[in-house]
């Protein structure tokens, strides 16, 4: 349900990365202090998705919002993409890039993206002779996609908004004034239903 996917994302943006670093205590004080989620870093994920996609909680976030939808194919298909470019061996790419095609691309994918078949036949002639580039421009495509559309729905979701406020802050024009330095601005195109 959305609400059980709501509370796992809440979990997840709360809980410490601690597994992606060392186990030593120091550093694990030092970096729980600088892994907790600011509302100015939050805020930024509303500047542009490339903001939010770079950042690894505002992906998570967004991954679970596109879950949520079902429609997370399209950020899967971008982060495989973002992870095959930095393949160093030559030998590992064509595997590689046929693991991508057949996932996402092919017409009997398991998690097929929307591409025209322009994309789509420029990308099956990279298959190929499979380089660090052959998936560049359905990945654009498909980032233009999650743009247009999944991200703009994002930016109104609760996914987003519970983030972007602090509890208990609601949205009526005595509580915009009064919490500006803590919330977003009401007159924002982000919190439409403000207005």
């Amino acid at each position: 349900s959305a609400k059980d996917m709501k509370h796992r994302l809440g979990f997840l943006l709360q809980k410490s990365d601690s597994c992606d670093y060392s186990s030593s205590q120091g550093k694990k004080e030092k970096l729980s202090s600088s892994q907790r989620l600011s509302q100015e870093e939050v805020r930024k994920w509303a500047d542009s998705l490339e903001n939010l996609i770079h950042h690894d909680r505002g992906l998570a976030a967004f991954r679970a919002f596109l879950k949520s939808e079902y429609s997370e194919e399209n950020i899967e298909f971008w982060v495989s993409c973002e992870e095959y470019k930095k393949t160093k061996s030559p030998a590992k790419l064509s595997p590689k890039a046929r693991k991508i095609y057949d996932e996402f691309i092919s017409v009997q994918a398991t998690k097929e993206v929307n591409l025209d078949s322009c994309t789509r036949e420029k990308t099956s002639h990279n298959m190929l002779e499979p380089t660090l580039s052959c998936f560049d421009e359905a990945q654009r495509k498909i980032f233009t996609l999650m743009e247009k559309d999944s991200y703009r729905r994002f930016l109104k979701s609760p996914y987003y908004l519970d983030l972007v406020s602090p509890p208990g802050a609601g949205c009526g024009p005595e509580n915009c004034k009064r919490n500006h330095a803590h919330s977003l601005d009401c007159n924002s195109n982000i919190i439409s239903q403000c207005a």
